[in-house]
């Protein structure tokens, strides 16, 4: 028998929305007022001038372009290899049966306990011994650190689910072990690739602790640290500052709103016992 939804719950459902998604609202809104209303006593909750003066002005910062790109090559770079690497091993993990299998199921759990705060010193003077401090591909393998134990750990829940059955059949036809994977395996893992690579990008592309410490030039860091250009000794250029944030927030929201039927169901599909 299905149960009849209660008004209350979706009134709560309402109340808990607006709660979440007013601090969003309130941004867009700033990015596009006047400087005459972003601070004015008593706020309005309605645009009253829009202009599009604070976007004209976080688009022409010097810097802004480059840190997109190192953003870019940041993010899609960390989220590829986490992928790549992330899959084989999540396959190995929920496949075979070998010694240390249960420990290293332990070590991904207790790495992504690790606050992050807590490695960046120890990470710095490492990447320093091996000349990899400014560098790009320096912060791709340190978010590796992170990312790569989330991905695993997903990704193995998501092929457990996967009929070892349907792999079997394909290696009688003929497939090898790695064909099976490739023409069986991974098409079904499709939603869980999705889900995982959200969860990995939003990680990558908001992150600011390390890509602080680790990337000096101006042109290398990414569009996180640029947001801080907009606080100075004179004050802080809120309009600037909540247009160059909503500016950072779109490519996020928009790869999301693309994918987000598949996050569902790759959310879904990864909740089995493996």
């Amino acid at each position: 028998m299905r149960r009849r939804r209660s008004p209350g719950h979706d009134l709560l459902g309402l109340a808990l929305a607006a709660v979440v998604g007013f601090p969003v609202y309130w941004m867009v809104l700033t990015a596009f007022r006047p400087a005459r209303e972003i601070l004015s006593l008593p706020p309005h909750f309605l645009p009253g001038s829009p202009t599009l003066a604070n976007f004209s002005r976080a688009l022409g910062s010097d810097t802004f372009w480059a840190n997109v790109r190192s953003s870019v090559l940041i993010g899609v770079g960390t989220v590829l290899v986490s992928l790549v690497v992330g899959t084989l091993a999540a396959f190995a993990l929920a496949r075979f049966r070998f010694r240390g299998r249960r420990a290293f199921v332990v070590v991904i759990l207790v790495v992504q306990m690790v606050p992050l705060t807590a490695l960046v010193i120890p990470v710095y003077l490492l990447l320093n011994d091996v000349g990899m401090t400014d560098s790009i591909a320096g912060v791709i393998v340190t978010y590796l650190v992170f990312t790569l134990p989330f991905t695993v750990w997903m990704l193995r829940g998501f092929i457990a689910g996967v009929p070892v059955e349907l792999e079997e059949a394909a290696m009688v036809d003929g497939c090898g072990r790695v064909g099976a994977f490739r023409r069986v395996v991974l098409p079904l893992l499709a939603p869980g690739i999705v889900a995982t690579s959200v969860f990995a990008l939003v990680q990558a592309w908001n992150e600011y602790v390390l890509v602080y410490v680790l990337l000096s030039s101006p042109e290398k860091q990414t569009v996180s640290i640029w947001l801080v250009s907009f606080q100075t000794s004179f004050g802080t250029d809120y309009g600037g500052l909540m247009a160059g944030a909503t500016l950072t927030a779109l490519p996020v929201v928009v790869f999301f709103l693309v994918v987000q039927r598949r996050i569902a169901s790759g959310l879904a599909a990864g909740a089995v016992k493996g």
